[in-house]
């Protein structure tokens, strides 16, 4: 086993953090793909209030946590009933090396029984990335590991579409921006339409996040997304796999 980076080493910080669960849902189906795990305090406080604390000497122990607090929360939960997949949010910067800081997160894995090849680490294009050849580096290391990767607020960071021709994830989560009324916006639905197209021909599948009414739902569905997260479908569940209600539309979930 590889001696972990220096950062996971000499921090003891404990952050005290728990998981919420909200499901990424195959429309289609009508079931949870994936759940992402939501960092939330240990009594169900807001991230904002968790990530407050996080500094530059402090994030590398801080991402490992989130890892080991998601495998272990959404097995507590009950995922291995299912066979939806659990996304985990990570900090590219808090990863010296991708081998080296994968090996905590396997450890808990194997401890509970969850299947590695499961596993998506997603990170934010919002997120200023100082190295981008750092960050190809981390995916395409994921990668030949087994895991997927995804790129989530899409559209809306410091790369936009030219992240996509330095390195390619398995997903993109559309961010909300370009979701809210989308239904009544003709840009949005062409901007939308062109990255579906374009994560297509990329062999790129694209998930829409923030979705919060059926309108916004529909116009998605026309566009051919089908894989959707969102209050409309689901909110988050504390340390609990919430079920899913898809909406009533012309857009029927077969199985």
């Amino acid at each position: 086993m590889q001696p972990g980076c220096q950062g996971c080493r000499t921090s003891v910080q404990d952050f005290g953090i728990a998981m919420a669960f909200q499901p990424i849902v195959d429309v289609v189906t009508g079931r949870p793909f994936a759940y992402e795990a939501l960092v939330r305090g240990p009594d169900g406080q807001g991230a904002g209030e968790v990530l407050s604390a996080v500094t530059p000497e402090n994030r590398y122990a801080f991402d490992q946590q989130c890892r080991v607090a998601a495998i272990e929360g959404a097995v507590a939960a009950g995922i291995l009933e299912t066979d939806a997949r659990l996304s985990i949010n990570f900090l590219p910067n808090a990863v010296y090396s991708p081998v080296a800081c994968i090996q905590l997160t396997l450890k808990t894995a194997h401890a509970t029984g969850f299947p590695t090849d499961r596993l998506i680490f997603e990170f934010t294009e919002n997120e200023e990335m100082a190295d981008i050849d750092h960050v190809k580096h981390i995916v395409e290391s994921y990668r030949k590991m087994g895991f997927a990767t995804a790129v989530d607020d899409f559209g809306a960071g410091h790369a936009g579409l030219g992240l996509l021709a330095n390195f390619q994830t398995d997903f993109i989560k559309l961010d909300m921006d370009l979701i809210r009324g989308i239904d009544t916006s003709l840009p949005r639905r062409l901007i939308v339409g062109g990255v579906v197209r374009i994560a297509e021909s990329l062999g790129i599948t694209v998930i829409a996040e923030g979705i919060e009414t059926v309108a916004e739902y529909d116009a998605l569905r026309g566009i051919g997304v089908r894989y959707i997260q969102g209050y409309l479908l689901a909110r988050p569940g504390f340390r609990a796999l919430p079920a899913v209600t898809l909406p009533e539309t012309r857009y029927t979930a077969v199985a």
